[in-house]
């Protein structure tokens, strides 16, 4: 009979495998622009990095756990054979890797049976650590810090809300998604692009911004940084009725939470 893994066990190895990883990203970031390709479009890129990173974090989780599973974007995918599945994003902001912008992440989570249970994604640009478990609540360790527990952020209403968004890589869905922007911004603080989901939904963890939407999420995108503002008591959901991602995911504070999907149920 298998035995479920406890989550802060997938946790401690996520996070382990996380700093490897980050060390790996740091010290590729001088050379990031000599090798880059694209993907889904002129402007979606991916670099060796990327790669070597993923290399990687696949070899130290499945070295330790040999029968889970792997999804990871950049083509590593594994089926295993006891309902744990861990879900990759080596480097999330590969934009912002490639220019130097400090805002980019190794993303990654445990799944068991499906459901994230663990999470951690770190800014291998600063060291920012956010972390959580399923039932355990969302933590951000500094560098040389102790963990401090997030709580997400209680704006008044939806006019006072700072509201963090992405785009697509397609010239037609930036159209879309420009068009939506135009209508929103009028009716909130004002809008923040950051160039990584992971760390757009940790954001609102920490209440750096009391909302985030973005269309066309992948797994590995949102897989740990959902769960962390999930445990921070942020509302993590879809359009009413629909799953997040499925195809719109949003993170919004509570207090402005009914507000604010309404305002995107009628853009979208």
């Amino acid at each position: 009979m298998t035995t479920t893994p406890e989550p802060a066990a997938l946790l401690d190895l996520a996070v382990s495998t996380a700093r490897e990883a980050a060390d790996l990203v740091a010290r590729g970031r001088a050379s990031a622009a000599e090798q880059v390709d694209v993907k889904s479009s002129p402007v979606d890129m991916v670099t060796a990095v990327d790669r070597a990173c993923e290399e990687l974090v696949t070899s130290r989780l499945l070295g330790a756990r040999p029968d889970d599973g792997l999804l990871g974007e950049e083509g590593g995918e594994r089926t295993g054979t006891n309902g744990v599945r861990w879900v990759v994003d080596p480097i999330d902001g590969t934009t912002n890797f490639v220019y130097g912008l400090p805002a980019y992440a190794v993303s990654i989570a445990a799944e068991v049976d499906g459901q994230a249970v663990a999470g951690v994604v770190l800014n291998a640009a600063t060291g920012e650590l956010f972390s959580a478990t399923a039932g355990g609540g969302a933590h951000l360790t500094l560098p040389g810090g102790d963990p401090v527990r997030l709580t997400g952020s209680r704006p008044a209403s939806l006019g006072q809300a700072l509201v963090a968004t992405g785009f697509g890589y397609r010239a037609e869905q930036r159209r879309a998604q420009a068009a939506v922007v135009a209508e929103l911004l009028p009716e909130v603080r004002d809008i923040r692009r950051h160039g990584s989901a992971a760390l757009d939904l940790c954001t609102v963890a920490a209440g750096r911004v009391d909302a985030y939407y973005e269309m066309h999420l992948n797994r590995w995108d949102f897989a740990a940084g959902a769960l962390v503002a999930a445990e921070a008591g942020v509302v993590v959901t879809g359009l009413p009725g629909r799953p997040f991602a499925e195809p719109l995911g949003i993170a919004v504070a509570p207090s402005v939470a009914e507000e604010f999907l309404a305002l995107l149920d009628r853009l979208h």
